[in-house]
């Protein structure tokens, strides 16, 4: 049994990494290797969730082979849901505990024993931290609090990582709107390419922006990306029953699209397999001309930075609108002074 010194120097190893410059890659490797040297461990492995798969990825592994890593994914939601049962899921037998999968693998890989742990990240299960044995062995509750610590540290480096990825694609897809405009009057291929950065840098579905049409008070779509031509062409959005709340100024965040009322196509939503949404207004001058929306295939949550920065965007999608017509407007003025100039050719 791995006493309460080993623990403490272990924590003191993994915070000294936090203090320094080491990459997420590192500190995660530092985590699993730990795990393996305080517990005695054959193997560790750090697994995150894909929840649109739903199975585990690993993202840092020690002692474990190829081979293994070529069975069967497990099912993210069925793991991650036996481990928050009692706070860990630990195997004596791993070889015929039916509760796993990959039983004929484990046994290939000489692993006899497993402890599973939570990763948490702001109260939610985004992965497992696993430790294998080669013999088997019964885990203390103090072995399973050790490891919960360490898959502790794991998510908050997984998530320091996230944060300083957000502000680089943040800065990027304000760099790269911001250059669009300044270089281009074409507003269809702005918009084209604003939902298409807002899909991949978010990781999104797809993305849509619609302008308000005051003359059948209906939402038009202008630019789409990453949503199927059917999805599309569903039928006419109503300002009145799609999402009325956004064209009077509200971001409106939608958990389930299948269910909530606020949504007109509730079964098109469901088809296109989109389970959550967020909604901005695009404004001019405090008037709301239309919305982007942001669909996700998984259920999710939108973080406060991340809906300040939508809303950002679309106000840079609104400039680029207001240029546009001012450019159109202008150039109309431009005709008409030409054609009232030529009328009077006898002033030249």
């Amino acid at each position: 049994m791995t006493n309460k010194q080993d623990y403490f120097k272990t924590f003191c190893k993994v915070s000294r990494a936090f203090g320094t410059a080491m990459e997420k890659e590192e500190v995660l490797d530092l985590i699993v290797q730990s795990a393996i040297d305080t517990m005695d461990g054959k193997a560790a492995c750090l697994f995150l969730a894909d929840e649109e798969k739903d199975v585990f990825v690993p993202v840092a592994q020690k002692g474990l082979s190829e081979k293994y890593f070529h069975a069967k994914p497990m099912h993210a939601r069925k793991v991650v849901k036996d481990v928050l049962k009692g706070g860990y899921f630990a195997v004596r037998d791993a070889t015929t505990d039916t509760r796993l999968e990959n039983l004929d693998e484990k046994k290939a890989e000489g692993i006899a024993s497993i402890l599973v742990v939570p990763v948490i990240v702001k109260e939610k299960a985004i992965g497992v931290l696993s430790l294998y044995t080669a013999k088997t062995r019964d885990f203390t509750k103090d072995e399973a609090g050790f490891l919960a610590a360490l898959a502790e540290q794991g998510g908050m480096a997984i998530e320091q990582a996230r944060l300083l990825e957000r502000i680089r694609q943040n800065s990027m897809l304000f760099l790269d709107l911001a250059s669009a405009i300044n270089s281009s009057l074409d507003i269809k291929e702005i918009m084209h390419n604003m939902t298409a950065d807002i899909t991949k840098a978010l990781g999104m579905k797809g993305v849509s922006i619609l302008l308000l049409n005051e003359d059948t008070d209906a939402l038009d779509l202008v630019a789409s990306y990453g949503l199927s031509e059917a999805f599309i062409n569903k039928g006419p959005l109503s300002a009145e029953k799609s999402v009325v709340q956004t064209l009077k100024g509200e971001t409106v965040v939608i958990k389930d699209v299948t269910t909530d009322k606020r949504i007109q196509y509730q079964k098109e939503m469901k088809k296109e397999k989109i389970v959550s949404m967020l909604s901005a207004p695009i404004k001019v001058r405090e008037k709301v001309i239309g919305v982007m929306r942001l669909f996700s295939g998984v259920a999710r949550e939108f973080p406060e930075d991340m809906i300040i920065m939508v809303n950002a965007l679309a106000q840079q999608g609104a400039l680029a609108i207001r240029n546009a017509s001012m450019y159109m407007m202008l150039q109309n003025d431009m005709n008409n002074l030409k054609d009232e100039l030529w009328g009077h050719r006898s002033w030249f």
